[in-house]
């Protein structure tokens, strides 16, 4: 029962990736006046004063309270029981508020506490205070208990009404607690409305299923309860320390995934369970039953690798033992119990009154979260990612990170591409160094010839020892006085941030080689923009690697940057700020070399219609 076992749930659950499908909700602890719905005011408050330090000066109430053999005074104990009974309370009161269809609470399923009186590892009944605040909005609730003991709190706290039927599958004989025979059956309005199922040693999968099945199904269509509360003790798991029962894992799961089939709103809790390698295995694999999760059977890496040793397997095997439970037997007691249950045929009614109102807990302060962080941890905590998503936890806008041994998502996703997005004003969209430089065997680049728009293989590409500092000035072509004017427009900025912008004067080259200089939208990426040609292999390379990376913008291919009718001053800072450029800027002083080559072969009309292209573009 030590809190250890909780936390080795916990971390399968999250090394699973369970809690993407469900929200999480951290409850406040049980006050004492809550407490006392159920429990007697003195015992809550010897509870709340005793310590280890002082237990000697609380002689007779140690004695009285029953605080002896399987109950002792520790450390933290009144802390511990506080918040099981609070998370169970909570549980059943959104359950009410309609906010959950299934709530968890593993801490929880302590149903040997008394009124007055601990027993059996049990101090506080969070049970019977749940089922309490269930009674307030839902007039019949049913109790399931699974573990290998007899649940003899909670009946006992309702053995005398019919709005609550508890239905207990347990070891009986010369066993702990020696309450839970056939006979008993419950007393005054609550006669039949107890139902008892007493089990012998051994009873496996099978035998197990063949009497859960049918007694759970009568009740459901006789009581007809309104919710559901299961406790899952896996005391009655093969293997345990204290237990006599031989159920596998599956055979377990399979009366959780039975009464979750009945959609009705159910609290599901822990309980009994003394062998922690195989709690923590069958309440993460039942967790993922109610989420509706299929789990490896392979467990996944966590920080209790070395308890599942050597298998590492998430299976419960049974044992290889007798099975005390014949045929006959099981039958005999099956009868007896649905002859019982007939008797509550006609569905007990309730009168009619105000429900109390409840208190929401769950609206949150808007100004009390950060306003830093994008997604604060209550709504973070309540966050589902649907089925259909594609990618990690970072629909959210965050990515897991491991603190402490455990998978946590409370980073903000902070990249240089972000960052600088976000710098960028006026409705502009943000695009990358790379994203300029278009390759040339997957898409020309604006206002080229259709030549330009040849593969690598047949353009031109200036090889890297040509490759200089600045960007060269380039001269407008004869007869293209009305070209020039427009080109003056055209800015060439170095990388470095202190480098003036170059006169913009560039020649229009001949057929074969690249565009002339393609407009480039103010604040983007302009070195490289001062003359777009055919890319150098390691431009090429740089392009390729950033278009493999797995940052959510849009493809190179599909941006289009349109010039400003002049480029603004702060073009130089945001063009020396731009990530993975080369340190120098290419200058062209070959192609220039060409083009004058070749200037005397340019006719007037590829002159007029390389400038048409241009307007189009």
């Amino acid at each position: 029962m030590k809190p250890h076992r909780i936390r080795m749930t916990h971390n399968l659950v999250i090394s699973y990736e369970l809690y993407k499908k469900m929200s999480i909700y951290r409850a406040a602890p049980a006050t004492c006046q809550e407490m006392t719905q159920f429990h007697s005011d003195d015992y809550v408050d010897f509870l709340n004063r005793v310590t280890p330090e002082n237990a000697s000066s609380f002689q007779r109430e140690l004695a009285r309270y029953n605080f002896e053999d399987d109950c002792p005074v520790f450390d933290g104990m009144f802390d511990l029981f506080s918040l099981s009974a609070g998370s169970s309370m909570e549980g059943a009161a959104r359950l009410n508020r309609g906010l959950s269809d299934i709530c968890i609470n593993w801490s929880g399923g302590l149903h040997h506490a008394k009124k007055c009186e601990a027993s059996g590892f049990c101090y506080i009944n969070d049970i019977v205070l749940a089922i309490l605040e269930l009674l307030r909005h839902h007039q019949r609730v049913l109790y399931i208990d699974i573990d290998v003991h007899h649940g003899d709190g909670v009946e006992e706290a309702f053995y005398t009404t019919d709005r609550v039927m508890t239905c207990s599958f347990h070891k009986y004989g010369e066993f702990f607690p020696g309450t839970g025979d056939l006979r008993d059956i419950g007393e005054g309005k609550g006669k039949y409305y107890a139902v008892n199922f007493p089990l012998r040693d051994g009873i496996d999968d099978v035998s197990y299923q063949s009497v859960f099945k049918p007694v759970i199904q009568h009740i459901m269509d006789w009581y007809q309860p309104n919710a559901v509360v299961l406790q899952c003790g896996t005391d009655s798991l093969a293997g345990d320390k204290l237990g006599c029962f031989n159920l596998s894992m599956d055979g377990h799961a399979e009366c959780v995934r039975f009464v979750k089939n009945f959609n009705l709103p159910t609290l599901v809790l822990g309980g009994g369970g003394y062998t922690i390698r195989n709690v923590s295995r069958v309440w993460a694999y039942e967790t993922g039953i109610l989420v509706g999760s299929e789990m490896d059977r392979k467990l996944p890496m966590n920080d209790y690798m070395d308890y599942y040793a050597p298998e590492y397997s998430l299976n419960v095997p049974a044992y290889n033992v007798e099975n005390c439970n014949s045929a006959e037997y099981l039958e005999r007691m099956t009868n007896q119990v649905i002859q019982n249950l007939e008797r509550t045929k006609f569905v007990p009614s309730v009168q009619v009154q105000d429900v109390p109102r409840d208190v929401d807990n769950d609206i949150h302060d808007e100004d009390a979260l950060d306003p830093e962080e994008r997604m604060p941890e209550p709504v973070r905590d309540q966050h589902v990612v649907p089925d259909t998503e594609m990618y990690d936890a970072d629909a959210m806008g965050l990515k897991d990170e491991t603190r402490d041994g455990t998978k946590v998502i409370n980073e903000e996703i902070h990249d240089k591409d972000d960052v600088e997005m976000e710098d960028v004003t006026n409705g502009a969209n943000k695009a990358t160094a790379e994203s300029s430089i278009v390759d040339a065997d997957e898409q020309p680049s604006k206002g080229a010839s259709k030549e330009d728009a040849m593969d690598v293989d047949g353009a031109e590409v200036v090889p890297e020892t040509a490759v200089k500092e600045e960007a060269a000035p380039v001269v407008p072509a004869k007869g293209d006085e009305g070209k020039e004017k427009a080109e003056e427009e055209t800015v060439a900025v170095k990388v470095e941030k202190d480098a003036a912008p170059a006169p913009a004067t560039a020649e229009p080259l001949a057929d074969k080689q690249p565009a002339a200089a393609e407009p480039v939208e103010a604040g983007k990426e302009t070195a490289a923009a001062a003359a777009p040609v055919a890319e150098t292999p390691n431009v090429k390379a740089q392009s390729k690697t950033k278009e493999t990376e797995e940052v959510p913008e849009p493809p190179a291919a599909q941006i289009t940057t349109i010039t400003s009718p002049q480029a603004p001053a702060e073009t130089q800072s945001l063009a020396a700020e731009t990530p993975k450029l080369p340190a120098e800027t290419p200058r062209l002083p070959a192609i220039a070399q060409v083009a004058e080559k070749e200037e005397g072969e340019a006719t007037e009309d590829d002159d007029d219609d390389e400038e048409g292209e241009i307007k189009d573009s």
